[in-house]
């Protein structure tokens, strides 16, 4: 008989979810941006404490146990953004890390939960510019996009033209989301001009190509530099908002979440156009993950818990993640190395 886990974790993985194109990519509409309001950057601000209180405050007013966390984190799994940005990255690691997206969770899990028949894959794979091909022909007809780092990444300080060259190398190779890094210097100077054309301009080399925008949160000192990158970033056409490389000192926090989804609040309030968030760095363990769920439905609603508007960034989270889910079906923790990603 199926149990309430059964149910719970079938409408996690499935209810909502938006429509994927057979390329990999999802039928919302784009961001096309708008033309840069430097008054309403200027006007932004963030109450620093009011957010250090919100975000302490969630563990403790939104919690899910059982049946429910099971259904969570299957949700969570559909949503990463399994990665890998190593420098001794190999073919081999890719095509291995490409299958475990394909079947994020062990088949005895899945029928244990009676998810038997269902398919569970991750949001997409993303990878160096150099192993894009590697993956694309990896994941075959899946349906899992390529995501690629790029304009210099982690650091973001290449010539402009190499940048942009680099975001139509990747769309070439197959690559269907392209996560850039914006130059810090802009944001630190306060030159949202700068930032502003140089984002419209990685916008029009992706094409068809999905554009993450990574504001390296870590770098920006303030929550009111992240909260106006992320603005400005929007205005020039980003699809995505997205934390860190992973490479930063500070990377992905509940604070910082919340002031970027509160700026994409305001811009879907002034445009109607609804741009996805992508935490990255640091997210490794499936308690963690429960935390921004929880804070993207609180902020923007269900339909931020679905992959075309929610992407976590992440290499080691999906192991404990599925270790957390065969506890949960036999009552016993495993070794991660009995959950291997790549």
């Amino acid at each position: 008989m199926e149990t309430v886990a059964v149910h719970n974790a079938a409408n996690a993985a499935h209810h909502g979810a938006p429509s994927r194109l057979p390329d990999g990519t999802h039928n919302r509409p784009r961001n096309t941006g708008m033309e840069l309001d430097l008054s309403w950057v200027l006007d932004t601000r963030v109450n620093l404490s009011a957010t250090e209180r919100r975000v302490a405050s969630l563990p403790g007013r939104r919690t899910v146990k059982k049946d429910a966390q099971a259904a969570w984190l299957l949700k969570a799994v559909t949503c990463i953004d399994l990665t890998t940005l190593n420098g001794d990255d190999t073919p081999e690691r890719v095509k291995r890390l490409c299958a475990k997206a394909m079947n994020p969770i062990r088949a005895d899990i899945l029928d244990s939960l009676g998810m038997s028949g269902r398919t569970i894959t991750t949001g997409a794979i993303c990878v160096y510019h150099h192993f894009v091909a590697t993956a694309v022909e990896a994941l075959g007809d899946s349906g899992i996009p390529v995501a690629a780092v790029s304009t210099g990444f982690p650091a973001g300080l290449s010539p402009h033209h190499l940048k942009v060259k680099e975001i139509e190398a990747s769309v070439a190779d197959g690559a269907k989301e392209i996560d850039i890094v914006i130059t810090r210097e802009h944001v630190l100077t306060g030159n949202w001009t700068a930032l502003y054309e140089e984002m419209k301009e990685y916008r029009a080399a992706c094409g068809d190509a999905h554009v993450k925008a990574i504001l390296a949160t870590g770098d920006l000192k303030t929550l009111r530099n992240v909260a106006k990158a992320s603005l400005v970033c929007m205005m020039a056409g980003a699809d995505f908002i997205k934390t860190s490389t992973g490479k930063e000192g500070v990377n992905a926090t509940l604070a910082v979440t919340l002031t970027m989804l509160r700026a994409i609040r305001a811009y879907q309030e002034r445009t109607g156009i609804k741009i996805g968030y992508k935490p990255a760095g640091g997210i490794s363990a499936a308690k963690d993950v429960l935390n921004y769920q929880f804070l993207m439905k609180d902020e923007l609603g269900r339909e931020w818990l679905e992959s075309d508007l929610f992407r976590i960034g992440a290499s080691s989270l999906l192991a404990d993640i599925e270790r957390q889910l065969e506890h949960h079906v036999t009552g016993a923790y495993s070794a991660l190395n009995r959950h291997p990603i790549g």
